[in-house]
């Protein structure tokens, strides 16, 4: 089974003189075998700090994965210049691209395609031992600081998105993650333990 953590709490809020911050939960899946950094972010300080708290160096990472491609979860990749990209279904390897389907290559880690907030967005689906499964679902549900509410299925489903591509298929990656998820990691927030499961 893999370990999941938490390496960087998202957070998405205006500042002042219209300067909006915000980057995403950062998250860390390994075992003996294996480091996954999922959507890097922006913050390059807090990221280096977490690396700092756990133990980790940047060489330490074997495969980025990206949910999507909006800037604010992946400009640091710029830290990991030698650690191949992935995303929902292509491996980058400098100018190479390699496509697979279904699971991360050599792991087990489920990749599900959960379009919505954007058209090329995917998850990825873990099993824990201490949480069950972890559906680590940038976006699909989408706050700014202090707006988030995950206390009941309606509240999630009905939750707006500024960004969202499609409502529809928002709707249906939504309720793919409250079918299977016993925790959710959003893109920005805390995560939180799906309402169903309560």
């Amino acid at each position: 089974m893999y370990k999941f953590k938490v390496l960087v709490e998202g957070y998405a809020r205006a500042g002042q003189n219209g300067v909006y911050h915000a980057s995403p939960t950062t998250s860390l899946i390994y075992d003996e075998q294996i480091k996954v950094l999922v959507d890097p972010g922006t913050n390059a300080e807090e990221l280096k700090k977490a690396f700092v708290r756990e133990g980790l160096k940047l060489e330490d990472i074997d495969i980025i994965f990206l949910s999507h491609y909006h800037p604010d979860h992946f400009l640091n990749i710029r830290l990991f210049p030698n650690v191949d990209i992935y995303d929902g279904g292509i491996r980058w390897h400098n100018d190479e691209e390699h496509f697979f389907e279904g699971k991360l290559p050599g792991t087990d880690i489920e990749i599900v395609a959960t379009p919505g907030h954007a058209t090329e967005q995917s998850s990825l689906v873990i099993t824990t031992e201490e949480l069950g499964v972890v559906f680590i679902c940038q976006d699909v549900f989408w706050w700014e600081d202090g707006n988030q509410k995950n206390d009941t299925v309606e509240e999630l489903m009905q939750n707006e998105d500024p960004f969202k591509a499609s409502w529809e298929d928002l709707q249906r990656s939504r309720k793919t993650v409250l079918e299977r998820a016993d925790w959710i990691v959003p893109g920005h927030g805390k995560m939180f333990k799906n309402p169903t499961k309560r």
